[in-house]
């Protein structure tokens, strides 16, 4: 049977061995097919930023999180929504085209790096550049093993900047990372070395996201949360973005309206800031699972 896509960055992967004919989560192969492009093409303006930050060239923050919101959505569930991603590429080969402006020489750039297809070409493109156009098994393993590092430690930057935090260093190596997945010329040891890398950021990027939650909604305090379900209606929120659950509590406070957290948004109920709002009742997860 021909493979229709290819997906294996979750623990769910069908068979163990990945998704090709449509994803378990739900994931059709038209939109992991514009995810890969997505991933494809933000390595390839990561070339472009690493350079740029090479030659002494400012990268705003605006474009590091144009770069970590683009890894974001292509997080297993985070995203189905082909033309939003679609929407994605095309503002990445906009900024892409923008700043090679300011390379005098890019004959030596990764293709991804200054290739800017028609969006006719999405598709053709993107079946070209997927996780299996690495034919070395080992090489792919780590390229992808870094990748989905990254894609962890980008939505814990990405939450941290919604409360304002960034952290320079951190975005300058995501960059650095995702640009050395489209090299060549690294083997084994060198992505290895590289997975190390990418864990001690991982952990630095919690630490900034913890400090970002703590000055936004205080230190938090051991907390008896209910499991059980009232008679309202409920809006259940998962994830890990507070600042997505502080705008929900905002808007439905007094409507009538229970807030319930599921899995790991539980940690929420501990913080004083969310201890105000009576709609925010209790966590969902565990009777679900029941």
């Amino acid at each position: 049977m021909e493979n229709k896509m290819f997906c294996y960055q979750c623990q769910e992967t069908a068979g163990c061995t990945g998704c090709t004919q449509a994803g378990v989560c739900g994931k059709k192969p038209d939109v992991a097919a514009m995810q890969d492009l997505l991933v494809y093409l933000t390595k390839g303006l990561s070339v472009v930023t690493t350079l740029l930050r090479g030659e002494g060239t400012e990268v705003t923050p605006e474009i590091n999180h144009k770069i970590t919101l683009n890894l974001f959505v292509t997080i297993t569930n985070a995203n189905f929504d082909r033309e939003a991603i679609v929407e994605r590429i095309r503002e990445t080969l906009a900024v892409k085209q923008e700043l090679l402006m300011k390379i005098k020489d890019v004959s030596g750039l990764p293709e991804a790096a200054v290739w800017n297809g028609s969006e006719d070409e999405f598709a053709g493109k993107a079946a070209q550049v997927g996780v299996l156009s690495t034919e070395n098994e080992d090489i792919r393993s780590l390229r992808e093993l870094i990748t989905y590092g990254l894609k962890g430690l980008s939505a814990y930057s990405k939450h941290a900047n919604a409360l304002l935090k960034d952290d320079d260093e951190t975005d300058a190596f995501l960059q650095r990372a995702l640009a050395s997945t489209l090299d060549d010329s690294l083997g084994a040891d060198d992505l290895v070395a590289l997975a190390l890398e990418t864990g001690k950021y991982g952990v630095n990027v919690m630490a900034l996201l913890d400090k970002a939650n703590t000055e936004a909604y205080g230190n938090p305090e051991i907390t008896k949360v209910n499991i059980g379900v009232g008679k309202n209606p409920g809006i259940l929120i998962s994830g890990h973005d507070l600042r997505d659950l502080e705008m929900l509590l905002k808007q439905t406070q007094g409507t009538g309206v229970d807030v319930y957290t599921h899995s790991e948004m539980l940690p929420a109920h501990y913080y004083l800031a969310f201890k105000k709002y009576s709609n925010f009742v209790g966590n969902y997860g565990n009777a679900w699972w029941k």
